[in-house]
C-alpha cells in the first residue's frame, strides 16, 4: 500500500501513483449518530440489529429493509452515460496538475445535443458529467474560481457546458447527475478549513442553477493541493446540503444511498446484495479494495481484492445495523476515462460491451458506461458505432419473451395478484407465493428455443432471493438448464440454447417468501 503522506504535488511520477480512494460503505465516513440526517430510515432502507434479535428474526429484517424512493428510481434507470470531459481532454492526460493554461480549453465543435442523442439511441437514461475533476478547473462559470470555461476562448469564455447539457437532457428526456471532485489542486485554500465552505458553495452553484439534478457522483480521491496540504472532508454537511436543495437526488459512491462496486472494470459480483451491512469495512480495507493510477494513466482495478461476498447470511448475522446500498459499476468504453487519440483502436467492441451488460445490469447493479468526447466536443464515431452495435445485439435478444402466452402451474399464491403478471411486461406486479421455496411450471406456446432467462424482484418489497434454478423438460425428464443465487432488480443469465417446451423455476432459499415480478426466456442472436 502506498504511503500517501511523503506524495507531493510536483512529483509527477508519484503523482501516477495516488490512490483513488473510493469508500464503499457509508460508515466509513460518517459516525452512527449523524445518519439519520442522510438516510430514510423511517422509508424502511436501514434497519437496526439488537442484541437480543434470533437469528430468525435477523433474517427477517434483511428480508424486508427496501429502497427509498429515490433509490428506486435510480435503480430503475439500469444504464447510464458518464461524459468524462475537461482540461485532461486537452493534455492528452488521465489526471491534471491544476496548473494548467485554461487558453488551451477550446471545443469549438462541442455539441452537448450530440452526447444526449447518442446516448438515448444507446437505451441510457442519465448523463453524469464531470463538472469539476481533481485539476478544479469548471465546466461551468463559478462565481468562486476563474480557473473554469470562463478563462478559456471557447465562446469567448462564455459558455456553460453544464447548462448546454441540463438543456439537452430536457429535449431529450433524460436525467442529469453531476461529479464535482472534492480534490482540487488548483484552488490555493485546498487544506484549509475555508475550503469546505468553498466547495459547497460551487456545489450549491450546481444544484441551484440548473434544473433538476438526479444523481451527485463523489469519488474519494484526495491528494494535496498548491499548499502542499490535504484536505479533510466534510462529508456531512455537502450530504445535508444536497438533501436540502436537491432531495430527489441519490448521493452516489461516496454517499449514503448508491456504493461503488468495487472495481472499475465493469464486471459486477455474481452474488450481488443492495442489503449490506453498515460499519462492515474499516477504512485500511477500503483502502486496499480501491485503484491504483498506474503510469499508463489506465486505472487498474484490484478485482483479487474486492471482497466477493457483502450480504450473505454470515455477513449480516453479526452486524449492527443493515442498510439498502445497492451498486453501481462503473466503466468507460475505452481504456481510459479521458479521451485519448492513441486509443481510437481500443474502443470495446459490441460483444465486450454486450457481456459487461450482462456483468452489471444483469447482476442486481447499474452500469454507468463513460463516453468521453474528444477535443471536437462530440462523442468519437467509434466509440459511437460500438455502442449501437451493442444496442442492437441487446434489442435482438430480448424483443420478444419466449414465456409469454404461457401457462403457468403452482401452488397457492398469497395474494389475489395472478401468477400471470410473471410474464406481462409489467415490473410493477408481482406474484408471491404462500411458501418460502415456491416452484412454478411454465408449459410454453409450442416448442421454444432459447439461451437467455431474466428474473426480477419486486424490491420495494425487499430483497430476498438466495438461490434458484431453471429447469427444462428434455425426453420426459427434467433436465438442469441453469441457477444462480441473488436477483434483486434484474438478474440475467446466459446458458447453451435449450429447445423445449415446458421450464421449471424453483426458488431453493430466501429470506422470505419472494416476490417475483417478471420472468423471461430470450434467443441471442448468434449466442452473443
Amino acid at each position: 500500500m502506498l504511503n500517501l503522506s511523503n506524495l507531493k504535488l510536483n512529483d509527477h511520477a508519484q503523482m501516477n501513483k495516488i490512490v483513488k480512494i473510493h469508500i464503499i460503505f457509508f460508515m466509513a465516513i460518517i459516525s452512527m449518530s449523524s445518519r439519520a440526517q442522510v438516510i430514510d430510515s423511517e422509508k424502511g432502507n436501514y434497519v437496526e440489529i439488537l442484541p437480543t434479535d434470533s437469528r430468525d428474526e435477523i433474517i427477517r429484517k434483511a428480508a424486508n429493509v427496501k429502497p427509498d424512493t429515490r433509490q428506486m428510481a435510480w435503480q430503475e434507470l439500469e444504464f447510464t452515460a458518464f461524459i468524462c470531459f475537461g482540461i485532461n481532454t486537452f493534455t492528452d492526460r488521465e489526471w491534471g496538475t491544476g496548473k494548467e493554461n485554461p487558453e488551451i480549453f477550446n471545443p469549438i465543435g462541442l455539441d452537448a445535443r450530440q452526447w444526449c442523442k447518442v446516448a438515448k439511441n444507446a437505451g441510457m437514461k442519465l448523463m453524469l458529467l464531470t463538472c469539476k475533476h481533481h485539476d478544479g478547473f469548471c465546466l461551468w462559470p463559478s462565481e468562486y474560481t476563474d480557473f473554469s470555461v470562463a478563462s478559456s476562448p471557447w465562446k469567448d469564455g462564455k459558455g456553460d457546458i453544464v447548462k448546454d447539457l441540463a438543456d439537452a437532457c430536457k429535449e431529450f428526456g433524460l436525467k442529469l447527475g453531476v461529479y464535482l471532485s472534492p480534490w482540487d489542486m488548483n484552488s490555493p485554500i485546498y487544506g484549509t478549513d475555508e475550503y469546505n465552505g468553498f466547495f459547497i458553495n460551487q456545489l450549491t452553484e450546481l444544484l441551484t442553477n440548473y434544473g433538476p439534478v438526479a444523481e451527485v457522483w463523489f469519488d474519494g480521491a484526495c491528494g494535496e493541493g498548491p499548499n502542499g496540504k490535504k484536505q479533510v472532508y466534510d462529508f456531512e454537511s455537502y450530504y445535508q446540503t444536497i438533501r436540502k436543495l436537491q432531495p430527489s437526488a441519490v448521493i452516489a459512491i461516496m454517499g449514503p444511498d448508491v456504493r461503488w462496486v468495487g472495481t472499475e472494470s465493469g464486471y459486477g459480483r455474481a452474488t450481488e446484495w443492495s442489503v449490506v451491512p453498515v460499519g462492515q469495512k474499516e477504512q485500511q480495507k477500503i483502502i486496499e479494495n480501491s485503484q491504483n493510477e498506474i503510469d499508463s494513466g489506465i486505472f487498474i482495478p484490484t478485482g483479487d481484492r474486492m471482497q466477493k461476498d457483502l450480504g450473505s447470511r454470515e455477513k449480516i448475522i453479526d452486524a449492527p445495523a443493515l442498510i439498502w446500498y445497492p451498486s453501481e459499476v462503473d466503466v468507460s468504453i475505452r481504456p481510459g476515462w479521458y479521451y485519448h487519440e492513441s486509443q481510437d483502436s481500443q474502443v470495446k467492441t459490441p460483444e465486450k460491451l454486450v457481456d459487461i451488460y450482462y456483468s452489471s445490469v444483469g447482476r442486481n447493479s447499474l452500469l454507468l458506461l463513460n463516453l468521453p468526447p474528444d477535443k471536437r466536443g462530440l462523442i468519437h464515431e467509434n466509440d459511437i458505432e460500438n455502442l449501437m452495435g451493442m444496442k442492437k445485439i441487446i434489442d435482438e435478444t430480448f424483443r420478444v419473451n419466449l414465456a409469454a402466452n404461457s401457462r403457468i402451474k403452482c401452488k397457492k399464491s398469497l395474494t389475489a395478484i395472478e401468477v400471470e403478471s410473471l410474464i406481462d411486461g409489467d415490473y410493477n406486479t408481482y406474484w408471491m407465493a404462500d411458501e418460502v421455496t415456491p416452484g412454478l411450471e411454465f408449459a410454453l406456446d409450442g416448442k421454444k428455443t432459447f439461451d437467455r432467462l431474466l428474473l426480477q424482484e419486486k424490491i420495494t418489497l425487499g430483497q430476498r432471493v438466495e438461490r434458484f434454478k431453471l429447469e427444462a423438460m428434455i425426453n420426459g425428464n427434467w433436465k438442469l438448464i441453469t441457477e444462480g443465487t441473488t436477483i434483486g432488480y434484474k438478474r440475467l443469465l446466459r446458458f447453451s440454447e435449450v429447445t423445449t417446451d415446458q421450464v421449471r423455476l424453483t426458488v431453493l432459499q430466501s429470506r422470505a417468501k419472494s416476490a417475483l415480478a417478471e420472468f423471461g426466456l430470450y434467443k441471442s442472436p448468434d449466442g452473443i
